[in-house]
């Protein structure tokens, strides 16, 4: 517990004489040092649900404690044999979707997709940014599977899970060889994401959007750089993000803004700022989604949450306990993405005055399907006949 100082523990001395800061580590595990966590989100490594043993680091008081390296990023190479995911979630706008990537080197502290990483063996937390897979014969999966008798096509949504622009796909450009798929075959996409990286594939998704099968949305979770900085470490900067928008909605290509997640007295007050830049930047369109805390991302963002915003640990849960029902997280659809309960409800109002004061959302950009053609290239089966 290093991170805290001694003098603020006082105030953190629950009512029933548990202090926080201790419960705080033991929901999530023994705190990683600055050192190796430097440049990462999460600041713990607990075990993955999964695992038959958890291993945590104890100092024995002989010092006997090795000095272990700095967390860095690896990557390693995953061949699965599908790449379209499918869902039938009611509370999801698309039914299908494709992931380049497990794990995510942006280290969002608040990322729901973390507790994924459990599946593979690894820790929700650290490992989640560091440890990633890549999917580098996605763009000839895909294309197989397009060019399946009876396929239907349907808007495919990528950057649902983990961002398809983190910084690994600079040098891997599993992203575009995907894009290039879909659009020699004009089927529609819907991308999400956080990385102005997405402005260096303009040239696609301009050719895509001109025939109305493309749109791409930015997350802008915040406009203050040291939340931003703390909370999205490996993102791009809000500004980017916004530079990307610009960019994008002066290419012709539909454009959304997603003020996503809105942590409750902690970023909820930017709704208005947010809304108004993604204006300015040319967007029509917008969303937002409450903040999720499944699994192990609650201890997580609460370890986190104790570390930079100290002051407002309890104010900030108190506020999202009272939209879940009383709980950190309730998965319940229909009500994960927003919450209920008064607060709530003042979050989706405010929302929706300004975005009608704006002029979003006025017309929403529906993906083209009539214009789909399967593929008939290489490592596609072709008919007998």
């Amino acid at each position: 517990m290093q991170d805290i100082q001694l003098a603020d523990r006082a105030a953190f001395s629950a009512p029933n004489g548990i202090d926080i800061a201790q419960h705080v580590v033991a929901e999530s595990g023994v705190r990683v040092g600055f050192d190796r966590r430097r440049g990462r989100g999460a600041g713990v490594n607990p075990t993955g649900r999964y695992e038959p043993f958890a291993r945590r680091a104890v100092d024995d008081g002989w010092n006997t404690i090795e000095d272990l390296p700095p967390f860095k990023t690896e990557v390693q190479v995953e061949r699965p044999k599908t790449i379209i995911t499918r869902n039938s979630s009611p509370d999801i706008s698309f039914d299908r979707s494709i992931n380049p990537y497990r794990g995510c080197e942006h280290g969002c502290v608040y990322c729901f997709a973390r507790p994924s990483h459990a599946y593979m063996g690894l820790s929700p937390g650290l490992d989640f940014e560091s440890k990633l897979f890549a999917k580098p014969n996605a763009a000839e999966l895909l294309e197989a599977e397009l060019s399946k008798p009876g396929y239907e096509p349907r808007s495919i949504a990528i950057g649902t899970n983990t961002d398809p622009y983190q910084p690994i796909e600079k040098r891997m450009e599993i992203m575009r060889e995907i894009l290039e798929v879909l659009e020699a075959a004009n089927h529609p996409v819907g991308i999400v994401t956080k990385s102005a990286l997405v402005t260096r594939d303009i040239d696609i998704l301009q050719r895509m959007a001109a025939k109305g099968l493309a749109k791409v949305a930015l997350s802008v979770t915040t406009l203050d750089r040291t939340l931003a900085r703390a909370m999205e470490p490996r993102a791009a900067t809000p500004p980017k993000r916004l530079e990307a928008l610009k960019a994008l909605s002066d290419a012709g290509i539909p454009t959304m803004v997603m003020t996503a997640p809105v942590i409750p007295g902690l970023n909820d007050h930017e709704i208005e700022r947010i809304l108004e830049a993604a204006v300015a930047a040319g967007v029509k369109e917008a969303g937002y989604v409450l903040l999720r805390l499944p699994l192990e991302v609650s201890s997580i963002f609460k370890d986190w949450l104790l570390r930079h915003y100290p002051d407002r640990y309890r104010h900030v849960l108190s506020l999202l306990r009272s939209m879940r029902d009383g709980k950190d997280y309730d998965a319940e659809w229909g009500k994960r993405m927003k919450g209920n309960g008064p607060y709530a409800f003042q979050i989706r109002r405010r929302f929706e005055m300004t975005a009608k004061r704006l002029g979003l959302n006025e017309k929403r950009t529906q993906p083209r399907t009539d214009l789909f053609t399967a593929p008939k290239g290489a490592g596609v089966q072709l008919s007998l006949l």
